[in-house]
């Protein structure tokens, strides 16, 4: 039932432990084991390894194999490479590089602009004014840092996160089947989950511009068809498919620029939220929300896209120089990309701080009934604070600034919608063969995902309404939370490890300083959930949610346990306290002079 899922790499004969020890420890030389001397030949030429190997007569699992399979790592959306140019001179950095390495960090920088985002931001405006800006500076900084590890992780070892974690890069964290497959499971729900987001955005998108002519439902089913034809795009080239997201961005920056120089936020507030980490008079409501931004901000799948993208440039990664140079450029790339994405988020903040924060619905509702504009039924009348979502945030501008607010907030929204869904289908591709080694199809791939998130997306747009709609980005934006342990853990692992990453491994500062932030990134999210469940309101939902919980933090447990096994916190394996094993050091050929 489950064949489809079985890989076609054959488990290695030999267990190996990964080891943190540095290379200037000697070790006292072993005779060379049978077919040891044979396997050493055959990867002279691979990157420096060392590890330590631990053999034993048995035939006992160990938590890290290495798979010396020869078989070629699958590879999708890189019918071709990018050249980078060389310099007749040494310069410290060349423009013609830079534009050579730019397009991975826009199309990865598009998670940050997505309905999801969006909502977060006018939410975050609407409840807290500019109060929670710098959060969303903060985040974004923790955002940089993280992809600046998985384009790392991509461009020294030529293989992105979902394959270093599978079993195709030489060590595996997850060669044992099951764990392989849960992790690609929850992976696979972020990416649903932001999914659904997406198609929301689009659907609402569309009904706007057509002042309702379009149902929802409607809109969910043309976000099919749209995303089958963008994706269709990449036959023409590669820089012309990253062109046509920077195209998305632009038309981005313009409409949310529009609705920004339309109302004219006061800038001295707007720094004074940015700069000043501190919120006056904040309670309950505003804690949450900013907790729901640095969710919203920090998304798994963008790990794993990120990693996969910068493979999609010439790099020689048996000089030491080049690799070097691609991560400065690549860094710099990315830091351009999501600065212009920050703008974007602050752009929207900023619009519904200005002018919706703490508005009440009555006050919304009568400017509404003075305009020409529709949906005025959407705000009831009483004195309660206006609650806004991406669909009543397009109404109460065109309120209060007439219909060109509201059709220039709807294109903004389909440009976030249709580009990150683009970029969500191809998270899926690597995701799939990085885990389960299938090869499938970009209309496959697309039909896949897509089907398992239009059919309760399209559920409740044909039997509820649209605050049902919108208020289903609650729940996903908690389903992504969750799911960032299964990208962070193994992100910060594999980039730690100087068997992987050689010269290029994070220091000792660096894993304390991103085990820190990580710890306090998945510690805000699982509040976020607290929060989310306990407002539900139900006992069997409690004791769902509970059963839950505890299998989810058996299999984190599990990946901080790997993961600390990995780093060389050997007290942890149960391996290594056997006494018949006998360690050899194994340090292969290196790739470059360092």
């Amino acid at each position: 039932m489950f064949s489809f899922l079985r890989s076609g790499r054959n488990p290695p004969p030999e267990n190996i432990h990964i080891s943190s020890l540095p290379p200037s420890i000697p070790l006292d030389p072993e005779p060379d084991l049978p077919g040891q001397q044979d396997d050493s030949v055959k990867n002279q030429e691979k990157a420096v390894i060392q590890t330590t190997h631990t053999y034993r007569g048995s035939s006992t699992p160990s938590v890290f194999l290495q798979n010396r399979s020869n078989e070629p790592a699958p590879t999708t959306y890189f019918e071709q490479r990018v050249p980078v140019p060389e310099e007749d001179t040494e310069r410290l950095f060349s423009l013609r590089k830079l534009w050579a390495f730019t397009g991975p960090g826009f199309l990865m920088s598009i998670a940050y602009l997505d309905p999801g985002n969006i909502e977060s931001d006018l939410q975050s405006g609407a409840k807290a004014g500019f109060k929670l800006l710098w959060v969303l500076l903060l985040a974004t900084v923790i955002g940089l840092l993280l992809q600046r590890l998985a384009a790392r992780l991509g461009v020294v070892t030529g293989l992105h996160l979902a394959e270093n974690s599978s079993g195709l890069a030489d060590f595996s964290m997850f060669s044992m089947k099951v764990p392989r497959i849960l992790l690609w499971l929850m992976v696979e729900l972020a990416i649903i989950g932001s999914d659904m987001q997406e198609v929301i955005g689009c659907a609402i998108a569309f009904n706007l511009l057509s002042s309702q002519r379009i149902p929802l439902w409607t809109g969910v089913l043309i976000t099919i068809i749209d995303t089958f034809f963008f994706l269709f795009l990449d036959k023409y080239g590669l820089r012309r498919l990253e062109a046509f997201f920077g195209f998305l961005i632009t038309i981005m920056a313009i409409t949310f620029g529009y609705e920004y120089v339309t109302v004219a936020p006061d800038q001295g507030q707007l720094l004074k939220g940015m700069f000043v980490p501190y919120c006056e008079g904040c309670g309950a409501v505003q804690l949450t929300q900013a907790v729901g931004v640095v969710g919203a901000v920090i998304m798994p799948h963008n790990i794993y896209l990120h990693s996969a993208l910068v493979k999609s440039r010439e790099v020689d990664r048996s000089k030491k120089k080049e690799v070097k140079e691609a991560n400065k450029y690549f860094f710099i790339e990315s830091a351009i990309a999501l600065f212009v994405s920050f703008l974007i988020n602050v752009f929207v903040v900023a619009v519904f701080a200005e002018e919706f924060y703490q508005r009440s619905n009555i006050e919304v509702s009568n400017v509404c009934n003075q305009s020409s504009i529709p949906h005025s039924d959407l705000f009831p009348v009483d004195n309660k604070t206006l609650e806004v979502d991406i669909y009543k945030g397009g109404v109460v501008l065109g309120c209060f600034f007439g219909p060109a607010a509201l059709y220039i907030w709807a294109v903004g929204i389909l440009a976030a919608g249709q580009s990150s869904t683009m970029t969500g289908t191809y998270s899926g591709q690597f995701v799939m063969e990085g885990f389960l080694n299938l090869r499938w199809s970009r209309f496959a791939r697309v039909l896949l995902t897509r089907s398992i998130a239009i059919t309760p997306t399209l559920m409740v747009a044909i039997f509820k309404d649209v605050h049902h709609l919108t208020g289903m980005n609650d729940f996903l934006n908690v389903l992504q939370s969750m799911q960032l342990p299964f990208a962070l853990i193994p992100i910060l692992t594999f980039t730690s490890l100087p068997s992987l990453m050689n010269d290029f491994a994070n220091g000792l500062t660096c894993k304390i300083m991103g085990g820190l932030v990580i710890l306090c990134v998945c510690a805000i999210n699982m509040y976020f959930v607290v929060v989310y469940v306990t407002a539900l309101n139900s006992v069997w939902l409690y004791v769902l949610a509970a059963f839950l919980s505890l299998a989810y933090l058996t299999f984190v447990g599990y990946l901080v346990w790997l993961c600390l096994i990995a780093l060389g916190v050997s007290c942890l394996d149960p391996s290594s306290r056997r006494g018949n094993d006998s360690t050899i050091l194994i340090q292969e050929q290196p790739e470059f002079d360092s």
